[in-house]
């Protein structure tokens, strides 16, 4: 079977994003053009587990909406695995469907999907958003790294949104190089902007998860007249201008932390210790799951023990001073300045120890004195992980006298 793919090489650029209305479902016509491909919404083009999706010949009429031609209906809700559309590699483009998210919890599509351990992820929150417009958790987007989905290190991708679950919906991707535009329910501004896919992937397969209702996925080129600042390979860092940000590390191995141990002397590095560098990716972010990939929850029956890492930079200070940090974690911490305690936290999700915002990597989690002497001073940040991603930011308020070295 041909397999279906869609890329570009070049874009000129251009001065604004011209789409059709984006309410698709009360509008099939309107999304005919620019050499769009139908993927095929029937048991012989996607993988699944059997008794987990039903195939519709005609898509159901839902609220005196019906979308064009057949629908996929997803029964099960993730137990199954991902329902997979076969031969189909899509790196650029606009991806368009119709959709009514049944589930109780997430209805997720994948993109740029290499395996269930590498891919991009988009999802309605159908317990958070659906009928509730203003929700700032009702759509989020992650990738998953390594079998983790990194939700808890991305706060920032996540938004409102205008969707029910007791009608059709339109969701309308648009990507170009590492950014995405995704529009819910919406022709004039997107739900949510990304300015760089956080994946490792930026070619892959289709998918769908969760109990839905799927109709008229449509595949086609970004139109060559129309994307507006969409054009380099990914958009502006906020942070890039922001030299407050420790964003050059040493980090070890990971270890790990016996069960029944919160911590102890014997887990911190010592003279034989391997190091190696990383550095902080887009706003500050140290991305340990990125090269250590992750834990199942330990708060899962069967997960495994906890693991810890150590990052330690070098502070140079030209005086004796008390400068103010702010540390974003997940989700233990131990922080050592010149070889003395200096702070311990946790940050679990849904747990008496959840940081704002609500359990996720921010420069919101915390903040503390952070006693420099003049000279060189070594910062040491022992990390822990046991539930989804984990990595740290890590800012001063002020670096007036101290070089980050």
């Amino acid at each position: 079977m041909r397999k279906v793919f869609f890329g570009l090489c070049f874009l000129p650029f251009v001065a604004a994003v011209c789409f059709p209305s984006m309410t698709r479902a009360q509008n099939p016509a309107a999304r005919s053009a620019e050499t769009a491909r139908t993927i095929p919404l029937n048991a012989d083009s996607w993988t699944f587990q059997p008794g987990t999706v039903e195939f519709l010949p005609a898509a159901p009429t839902i609220a005196g909406v019906t979308p064009q031609g057949p629908a996929m209906k997803i029964l099960s809700r993730r137990s199954g695995g991902a329902v997979v559309a076969k031969n189909t590699e899509f790196s650029d483009g606009i991806i368009d469907f119709d959709i009514q998210p049944t589930d109780s919890n997430f209805a997720s599509f994948f993109f740029h999907r290499q395996d269930a351990l590498e891919t991009e992820c988009f999802y309605l929150r159908t317990d958070w958003g659906a009928g509730h417009p203003d929700r700032m958790e009702g759509v989020q987007y992650n990738p998953i790294l390594k079998g983790v989905f990194c939700w808890n290190l991305l706060p920032y991708y996540q938004g409102n949104a205008s969707f029910r679950q007791d009608t059709w919906n339109h969701i309308r991707i648009l990507i170009f190089g590492r950014q995405a535009l995704i529009y819910v329910n919406s022709d004039t501004r997107p739900t949510l902007t990304i300015p760089r896919l956080e994946g490792n992937t930026t070619h892959g397969s289709l998918a769908f998860d969760g109990q839905m209702t799927v109709a008229h996925l449509v595949v086609r080129p970004v139109p060559a007249t129309g994307i507006g600042w969409l054009c380099g390979p990914e958009g502006f860092d906020p942070t890039d201008n922001d030299p407050r940000y420790l964003r050059h590390w040493q980090v070890t191995q990971p270890d790990t932390i016996p069960p029944g141990i919160d911590f102890g002397k014997d887990l911190m590095p010592g003279k034989q210790t391997a190091w190696s560098p990383i550095q902080a990716e887009r706003r500050g972010l140290v991305d340990l799951t990125r090269v250590f990939g992750g834990n199942l929850p330990r708060r899962y029956e069967g997960g495994p023990p906890r693991r810890i890492v150590w990052l330690k930079t070098t502070l140079r200070a030209d005086r004796e001073w008390n400068y103010q940090m702010r540390l974003g974690f997940t989700n233990d911490v131990w922080v050592f300045i010149n070889g003395k305690v200096l702070y311990s936290d946790k940050n679990h999700y849904d747990e008496p120890s959840m940081k704002t915002p609500r359990g996720r990597v921010s420069l919101d989690n915390c903040s503390f004195d952070l006693p420099l002497k003049a000279g060189a001073n070594e910062l040491l940040i022992g990390v822990a992980n046991d539930f989804f991603g984990w990595g740290i930011i890590a800012r001063l308020d002020d670096t007036e006298g101290v070089k980050i070295e």
